[in-house]
């Protein structure tokens, strides 16, 4: 248990000096950062919460780390929201969603209790976070459900206005080893809750062996079931074995059926290093919804371990649906942090903190980032005009890490293509195709003398220095 913030106030200190710290990315503030938590909007302030071990590198024990935001682009850190300080969750305060009312901000999380003998038990917990932020904890809402494996986590609230009731959906696990979802309602935010059944997803029986962070949201008169189903095989992912994605389709909360519109689970990043995807809706526009997801993977490792810290999220997304598929959209606020703009008819030198934007006049591409300066090696993105996919492969650059699950991704664009925008942090790269058709988001770590970018193919390039969103302010409490 951190006891103190002067514990970890020397490795905030010299983290921070790191190379490949991040200029506008939400990043761990020490230790380790993962799932992205209780995302929502409540009065005026965008609040957004990171799963959190604060000692190093390690999935230890795990708290919520509390940021926000007035614009989603301007982070400020306030501090540990949830500590795992009860007997429910003594073992780390999971992750979970959040609900705004008038008056409350309520917290739903898993504690992961584990008892003298290390048999995990997982609780649904809530917590009120009231005045001067401080997160007040309830008793936990339920226990875990003993027809199912100990893997019952992940609670998404939702209030159906159709029917005025509550409902909680958890990612679980069957006995029998399939991943699934449980539901549970309530006619309250705060108790009352009981156990409603298991969610029906015709199709879907049998699709891994453990759905984590389970959502269903309404976008642009869409339901959409946003899962990450674990330990298989997906068509494009190499080997990869752990995925984030979506079904479009329909949510019958009386049946307690989604119907999907067809039988292809859609994935939602076809980068290396997305997982885990928070949606939030927008307060303005009930046709989209604001996504943001660990760019990082279970099971994985990442250069900065040997630092003792690792972890950031990916930059807000805004999600529409686009020819029934969910298009993600980088926001516009995001254009007030652009700097100098760099000619690069006189340099190819590629700026750490940056974004490019590309328009393509058609035919064959490929465009090398954090290449050496003879043109070899670095990021490759190749477009090939015939076949209308677009590849990214990083297996050029000097520091490779996860090689194990491959190290291109494909994506079919069937319009071709026509645009990107890079937004290159100092130690990641996210890549927008036309529009918000495909968004590929993975972790890089460029070394002395990869920084420089090359083109090949007929297309116009814009690059922009991008200013600091993020602070570094050391806050535990």
């Amino acid at each position: 248990m951190l006891k103190d913030a002067e514990e970890i106030r020397p490795l905030h200190e010299r983290i921070i000096k790191s190379d490949y710290r991040q200029h506008y990315h939400i990043q761990s503030v020490t230790g380790l950062l993962n799932d992205p938590n209780g995302f929502v909007f409540h009065d005026g302030v965008w609040h957004l919460f990171y799963q959190w071990c604060p000692w190093g590198a390690v999935h230890g024990l795990k708290y919520w780390y509390h940021t926000v935001s007035t614009d989603l682009v301007t982070w400020q850190n306030k501090g540990v929201c949830i500590r795992p300080d009860t007997l429910y969750d003594n073992k780390g305060a999971y992750s979970g969603s959040a609900l705004p009312t008038e008056e409350h901000l309520y917290l739903y999380y898993t504690g992961n209790h584990r008892d003298e003998n290390w048999v995990r038990k997982p609780y649904t917990c809530i917590a009120d976070l009231r005045e001067k932020k401080v997160a007040h904890k309830l008793p936990p809402l339920f226990g875990p459900n003993d027809d199912y494996t100990e893997h019952q986590r992940d609670p998404k609230i939702i209030h159906n206005k159709q029917d005025g009731k509550y409902y909680i959906i958890l990612g679980a696990q069957t006995k029998d080893k399939k991943g699934c979802c449980i539901i549970y309602k309530s006619d309250s935010p705060t108790e009352g809750w009981s156990f409603a059944g298991q969610l029906k997803v015709p199709g879907f029986e049998d699709f891994g062996d453990m759905w984590e962070c389970p959502s269903i949201e309404t976008i642009s008169g869409y339901d959409v079931l946003i899962f990450c189903p674990q330990h298989l095989l997906i068509q494009g992912r190499g080997d990869s074995i752990h995925h984030s994605g979506y079904l479009l389709g329909h949510m019958d909360w009386e049946s307690l059926t989604f119907t999907p519109d067809n039988t292809s689970f859609h994935v939602l990043d076809f980068g290396f290093d997305s997982y885990a995807a928070e949606c939030a809706a927008n307060p303005d526009d009930k046709n989209k919804a604001t996504l943001i997801a660990w760019m990082g993977l279970p099971d994985a490792s990442y250069p900065t371990d040997e630092e003792d810290w690792s972890g950031c999220l990916t930059l807000p997304r805004e999600l529409r649906v686009r020819d029934r598929r969910l298009i993600q959209q980088p926001l516009d606020g995001l254009r007030e942090l652009r700097g100098r703009k760099i000619d690069l008819e006189t340099t190819d030198v590629l700026p750490r903190v940056c974004e490019v934007e590309l328009i393509s006049r058609g035919g064959d591409l490929t465009m090398r980032l954090f290449a050496k300066s003879d043109g070899t090696g670095g990021l490759t993105v190749t477009y090939n005009d015939s076949t209308k996919e677009i590849t990214v492969d990083r297996s050029g650059m000097s520091k490779r890490f996860n090689t194990g699950w491959g190290e291109e991704r494909t994506r079919h664009l069937p319009k071709g293509l026509f645009h990107m925008r890079f937004f290159i942090d100092r130690s990641s790269i996210e890549i927008f195709v036309n529009d918000g058709d495909a968004v590929f988001s993975s972790r890089v770590f460029p070394t002395d003398g990869e920084d420089r970018i090359i083109i090949e193919g007929d297309a116009s390039l814009h690059l922009w220095e991008l200013k600091r969103a993020v602070e570094e302010s050391f806050i535990d409490d």
